[in-house]
């Protein structure tokens, strides 16, 4: 994948922040969705930087709250596109924000995110931007719905849990099932952490702000085509319909098994999580060979070209004439 620009790590204070007097908010967090109202105009500067936002963009914004992100969003960006669920903030942001809507910078949408369909609002592949202070409670299934989209955006730029980007990163040199299921997709870079008193109310631990680049389902492109051409270079039947025909979709789903396979366990060696996909203890030592791994490793230790080299060997992936 493409490196993208390096960002100084930073911690953002969290002192008292001038973006929203709390005093005066008219609508109170609500709990149930996971609402934490950011009051840091430094995290959102910091945000917004990250976001790298040119004049003829269009972003996508989780949950706007209050408008605070939204607001600097809009003097950067061609179009913003907000989806709020709470009716009482909905109403507040299109009082807030009459202008910007009338003229048609501003899209307001009054939808639960996880029904959104981005293909209703001409979001296209590559196309869009998403950037936001996502709800924690629902951080893997956002990721999840927009990293393996039909209509992925090119860039996400997101504020959750502390502990939760440094799993993304892998921060402390160990995969996981999470951080996978990230890189497959794009380039996670870890930005800055952003103290708790950053938000009202405080939540119990602190945030960070990541940036994955580069999203594409290029990985699994690439390796519908080294699968084909395996199974091909045998039999010239290959074509949509045919037995021995490789379909991404497939590929994307038993690939994701297979790793899931692999981190099941995570005190086990890999050579037992995956016992099911090797004929034998030979068939593993020459793919460990291969793959230029210890057949000692655990799932933790590989990366996703070593995960992609190995579904590739392993005997249930592949179709044989």
């Amino acid at each position: 994948m493409v490196a993208s620009m390096k960002y100084k790590k930073t911690k953002l204070n969290d002192g008292p922040q001038p973006a929203t007097n709390h005093r005066l908010l008219t609508t109170h967090p609500k709990r149930s969705l996971g609402q934490n109202f950011l009051t840091s105009e430094a995290a959102v500067a910091k945000i917004v930087a990250a976001g790298e936002i040119k004049s003829d963009d269009t972003v996508l914004e989780i949950g706007p709250g209050r408008g605070v992100l939204t607001k600097k969003l809009l003097s950067l960006a061609r179009k913003v596109i907000a989806v709020e669920k709470d009716d009482e903030l909905f109403e507040l942001l299109q009082n807030k924000f009459a202008k910007e809507i009338e003229t048609g910078r501003l899209q307001l949408v009054h939808e639960d995110i996880l029904k959104f369909d981005e293909s209703n609002y001409n979001l296209l592949t590559t196309t869009y931007n998403l950037i936001s202070n996502i709800p924690y409670n629902i951080t893997g299934a956002i990721l999840r719905k927009f990293l393996t989209s039909e209509h992925q955006p090119s860039t996400m730029v997101l504020l959750v849990q502390k502990e939760v980007a440094e799993r993304i990163v892998a921060r402390d040199g160990k995969e996981s099932l999470l951080s996978v299921s990230v890189k497959v997709y794009g380039n996670p870079q870890y930005i800055a952490t952003v103290k708790a008193g950053s938000f009202f109310p405080a939540p119990k631990v602190d945030s960070a702000i990541i940036k994955i680049s580069d999203i594409s389902r290029d990985f699994f492109t690439h390796m519908e085509t080294e699968l084909q051409n395996k199974i091909t270079s045998k039999n010239n039947d290959f074509t949509e319909g045919s037995p021995l025909y490789v379909d991404k979709s497939d590929v994307e789903r038993e690939f994701f098994e297979f790793v899931s396979a692999g981190f099941a366990h995570k005190r086990k060696l890999l050579s037992r999580n995956l016992a099911g996909y090797f004929g034998d203890q030979g068939e593993w030592l020459q793919a460990c060979t291969i793959v230029k791994i210890n057949p000692k490793s655990r799932a933790e230790n590989l990366n996703i070209e070593n995960w992609k080299i190995l579904f590739n060997l392993s005997t249930k992936n592949q179709k044989n004439p």
